[in-house]
Parts: structure tokens; C-alpha cells; sequence
């Protein structure tokens, strides 16, 4: 079984970036859908951004703000963040689904594999 560690959170002001990294232990096909993922304090945790060889997509939420990108020669998952909101803050997770976006588009359910998770928290 893959693992994956995330890495880069930390505190920043509103209007800051950060720069989240996921590596990946072993390989990961291209074609399975990977993605982050956020829980704020005391509300559900949801799909931020999504990647796989068709390509991204994003949660409205930070549409415009956050990027996702991935290095498969390094097995490292990216998920750049600017214009940073307090709204933001959270537990930042990265997962593995078995299939392609199209099938398990931001639905936790069908992610198998879950980093350890990485704090982000923005301060107003």
C-alpha cells in the first residue's frame, strides 16, 4: 500500500501563500485521480482540488486561488495556495483514489489512500 506524507503548512496572515507538498512512497498511475483535501474545526471534511491526466479542477471556494499540480518523476503532489483567507484554515490532506476524477470527482468515499495531514491556519 502507497503512503503518502504531506508537508508545508504553517501560519500565515490573510493575503500570504503557502505551499503544500505530498510524496508519495511508491508509484502512483497517472490516470488515478489525486486530490486535496480540508477540515476546518468542527465541519465536514471537503474536496478542495483534484488532478489525474485529464486534468484539474477545483472547488469554487478557491477557484482563481489555489493550484494543483503534480510531478510524477518525483511522486509529489503540489497544491500551491495565494491570496490565503482565514476561511482557509484547516487540516490540509492529500489522497489517492483508485479511479479517475471523472468517477470519484471530491467524494471522500472514494479516496482509499490518506496522507497524515499538514495545519494550515490564516490569521486576519
Amino acid at each position: 500500500q502507497v503512503q503518502l506524507v504531506e508537508s508545508g503548512g504553517g501560519s500565515v496572515q490573510a493575503g500570504g501563500s503557502l505551499r503544500l507538498s505530498c510524496v508519495a512512497s511508491g508509484y502512483i498511475d497517472s490516470r488515478r485521480c489525486m486530490a486535496w483535501f480540508r477540515q476546518a474545526p468542527g465541519k465536514e471534511r471537503e474536496g478542495v482540488a483534484t488532478i489525474d491526466s485529464n486534468g484539474e479542477a477545483y472547488a469554487d471556494s478557491v477557484k482563481g486561488r489555489f493550484t494543483i499540480s503534480q510531478d510524477n518523476a518525483k511522486r509529489t503532489l503540489i497544491l500551491q495556495m495565494n491570496s490565503l483567507k482565514p476561511e482557509d484554515t484547516g487540516m490540509y490532506y492529500c489522497a489517492a483514489a483508485s479511479f479517475a476524477c471523472r468517477w470519484s470527482g471530491r467524494l471522500e468515499r472514494a479516496y482509499g489512500v490518506w496522507g497524515q495531514g499538514t495545519q494550515v491556519t490564516v490569521s486576519s
